[in-house]
């Protein structure tokens, strides 16, 4: 057998490394395409993923204001029309209000929430309703008829219903505005205590608030109290 030369063998090991060689980078190329394509796929995943995450922002977008726009049409007919009074009992704070906005508010007392029992097992809880009520009447220099529970409070005998004894004057103020049920609302002697938990139930405004409140609001009026 002839022996093979030093330039044959050195030929054949070159043309052997270039197969190698193609064969190592064929299996780097599939494997660089094998790690890429999860991520192209990903990609158009997220693309995909991405278009129908503003479709539907745009859908919600567009139902919301759709839900605003009907609030604010309920919202519209449901606010009275002229003036109307709003009274928050747990800040004691008052708003008098019209179509255009806020006219004037301030500080107001509303009730106590004691409750009262007399000897007769009777209670009264003071506290002032809440709700949506009309103004039902309108007085000026009104006079104060005080009820069994203002006598029972002070350990008086309670007098007969038409006794003189349950008139008072000067004590609610110049002007009185009735929600019905014996809830008025009033002014007061005691100014100091504006703006705290204080009454029987009734709504005390300062002199100044009271009268511009009674001659803005009218019979029908609407009283809203949360």
């Amino acid at each position: 057998m002839k022996r093979m030369s030093g330039k044959q063998f050195v030929s054949i090991l070159g043309f052997m490394a270039g197969i190698m060689l193609w064969i190592a980078l064929m299996i780097v190329l599939s494997r660089i395409v094998q790690e890429r394509a999860p991520e192209i796929r990903s990609d158009a995943n997220d693309n995909d993923s991405i278009f129908m995450e503003d479709k539907e922002l745009l859908k919600y977008a567009d139902n919301l204001l759709a839900g605003m726009k009907k609030d604010n049409r309920l919202l519209s007919r449901k606010t009275p029309g002229g003036y109307y009074l709003v009274i928050n009992v747990s800040a004691n704070r008052y708003r008098l209000c019209n179509a255009a906005g806020v006219v004037r508010e301030g500080i107001c007392s509303t009730g106590n929430f004691v409750t009262l029992i007399a000897h007769d097992s009777r209670s009264w809880t003071f506290r002032t309703p809440r709700g949506a009520f009309r103004v039902k009447d309108k007085v000026e220099n009104p006079v104060w008829k005080k009820p069994d529970w203002a006598f029972i409070e002070e350990g008086l005998p309670v007098p007969p219903p038409e006794d003189q004894s349950r008139f008072e004057y000067g004590v609610l103020g110049d002007y009185a505005l009735s929600l019905g049920q014996g809830y008025l609302i009033h002014g007061t002697l005691y100014k100091r205590q504006l703006g705290m938990p204080v009454t029987h139930g009734c709504i005390r405004l300062a002199d100044e608030d009271l009268e511009l409140v009674y001659k803005h609001l009218s019979v029908g009026s609407k009283v809203l109290i949360f």
